[in-house]
């Protein structure tokens, strides 16, 4: 009986340790509607010795979607909202949509980007484990281990940091891939213009 309720005590504390860090990181991220900035994405790819790297702008508009513009080396827009991603190449090249009410799989995708660029650990809690730290005066660091079957046949591990804001996430693939994006000049204005509300509007 004893090792059982060493166990389950050591459990718990897991358990209650899990719950205090998502409190503690979610009171140090500032509640923004609206977060634009830079991006820089390195994906290093299995068999090329140098990573590919792309650089660009977003908005994330929490109630409304997010526009994710590639500016080098290849121009593209992904805009992609509650019920639906698109693409295009700005040279007109291959262009895609998908909708959540034909493609069920996109709800649970768009959620989980979503919740990765506003850092919204309770939404993660539903697919991931938990854990990391507390750094600093007002920094972070979390690596979240899938729990969903189908997350974990993509990704190994997903590491975050952050302050007020996400500043990095690490993408490890279980096919050896892996992709670190890193944020700057975070913003919470301007709000959309014209055009950046009709994309949202789609």
């Amino acid at each position: 009986m004893k090792p059982f309720l060493v166990l389950m005590l050591s459990l718990l504390s897991v358990s209650a340790h899990a719950a205090d860090l998502v409190k503690d990181v979610r009171a140090r991220l500032v509640d923004a509607p609206l977060v634009r900035g830079q991006f820089e994405q390195k994906k290093t790819v299995q068999g090329f010795k140098k990573p590919l790297v792309s650089k660009g702008d977003f908005l994330l508009a929490r109630d409304q979607g997010v526009l994710w513009n590639t500016r080098t080396p290849f121009a593209s827009t992904l805009t992609l909202t509650r019920k639906s991603l698109s693409a295009q190449q700005a040279t007109g090249g291959a262009a895609y949509h998908l909708d959540s009410t034909k493609e069920p799989a996109l709800a649970a995708v768009n959620e989980l980007l979503f919740a990765l660029l506003s850092g919204d650990v309770a939404a993660l809690q539903k697919r991931f484990k938990v854990e990391g730290e507390l750094v600093g005066t007002a920094g972070w660091k979390l690596e979240l281990t899938p729990t969903d079957a189908g997350l974990a046949r993509v990704f190994k591990h997903i590491h975050l940091e952050g302050d007020g804001y996400v500043r990095q996430v690490q993408l490890d693939e279980t096919r050896g891939d892996s992709s670190v994006i890193t944020f700057e000049q975070l913003a919470q204005t301007p709000p959309p213009d014209a055009k950046e509300a009709e994309r949202l509007g789609k």
